[in-house]
């Protein structure tokens, strides 16, 4: 299905702050490609889910996330309220201008705005599972979100609270490698026990433990390597209690997706997941870090419609 109408939300902020000189160029692309369209600008965090379930009411079938990992996740959720698609036939496509560009890898969507654009116009529309979330948020309320990318527990939502919290000046590589090493040599392991569809199936001393629903986090580095978007099944990685030296000799692996063999890498699939701990373990959804445990997932199967 070829659509040509489209309703953009435009994160100005995205990269370093540099989405906003980014946005004519994508524009002109997109034009190049024969779409006409509508635009907004976020101006906080929260404003590309309103922007975007406000475009749906409308109407739209066809809503563009141009930004980051976490506006894309914003966008995402956006299609969904009260439990509910917002608009059925609707379809979401992405123009990456963040720092990690996760979701774009793990879709193949070119670097450059031409290339996205073209991307755009011409893959076909194709339903894709997406991940329900129940957490702690950072105000201590209990809350639910939507992820389509990745999850995570620990260590990495340590990391991808780190890299927020810096300026990001140096590019997504750059930023998340710093932020990944410096999280390396001072993260203590988490006590942490996890259910996965019903059945204990780890617990104790503790790494990370991510759900992947897409193969990259991170700034690119390839945790699910085997991952599939629409096969009804999460990919489930947990390091279990790697040592500082374990997880620095191993994550030049994890770039290329070469580390599963790792005997303390346990890898499952499934559909529905817990992760309790006694300590503070940070979430980690699609590159934000919105809350902690206790977190519950569960697999929406070929919830939302995606250009890829």
């Amino acid at each position: 299905m070829q659509l040509k109408e489209a309703a953009v939300v435009v994160n100005p902020a995205s990269g370093g702050g540099l989405g906003a000189k980014r946005w004519p160029k994508i524009a002109a692309a997109l034009k190049e490609e024969g779409f006409t369209f509508k635009y907004s600008f976020t101006e906080k965090a929260g404003d590309a889910t309103e922007i975007t379930r406000r475009y749906l009411q409308e109407g739209c079938e066809l809503v563009v996330s141009v930004g980051g990992d976490g506006t894309n996740n914003e966008v995402v959720n956006g299609f969904f309220h009260e439990n509910r698609v917002v608009r059925e036939r609707a379809a979401i496509g992405f123009i990456s201008t963040g720092t990690g560009s996760d979701l774009s890898r793990t879709l193949g969507i070119p670097k450059d705005f031409n290339g996205a654009a073209r991307h755009l116009m011409t893959s076909p529309v194709r339903p894709v599972d997406v991940g329900r979330v129940s957490f702690v948020n950072n105000r201590g309320i209990k809350e639910s979100r939507y992820f389509i990318n990745i999850a995570g527990l620990g260590l990495d939502g340590d990391i991808v609270g780190r890299v927020n919290r810096t300026s990001k000046a140096l590019g997504g590589f750059i930023s998340f490698l710093w932020g990944t090493v410096i999280s390396l040599l001072i993260y203590r392991n988490k006590e942490m026990a996890v259910t996965l569809d019903g059945d204990l199936v780890c617990e104790g001393d503790i790494t990370t433990v991510v759900i992947g629903n897409g193969a990259y986090f991170g700034g690119g580095m390839k945790i699910a390597p085997e991952s599939r978007m629409d096969d009804g099944l999460f990919d489930i990685i947990i390091l279990k209690g790697l040592s500082k030296k374990d997880l620095l000799i191993n994550l030049p692996g994890v770039y290329k997706g070469k580390h599963m063999s790792n005997p303390k890498i346990i890898f499952m699939r499934g559909k529905n997941i817990a992760v309790t701990s006694p300590e503070k373990a940070l979430l980690n959804l699609d590159g934000d870090q919105p809350g902690r445990t206790p977190v519950e997932i569960e697999l929406l199967h070929r919830a939302i419609k995606i250009k890829s």
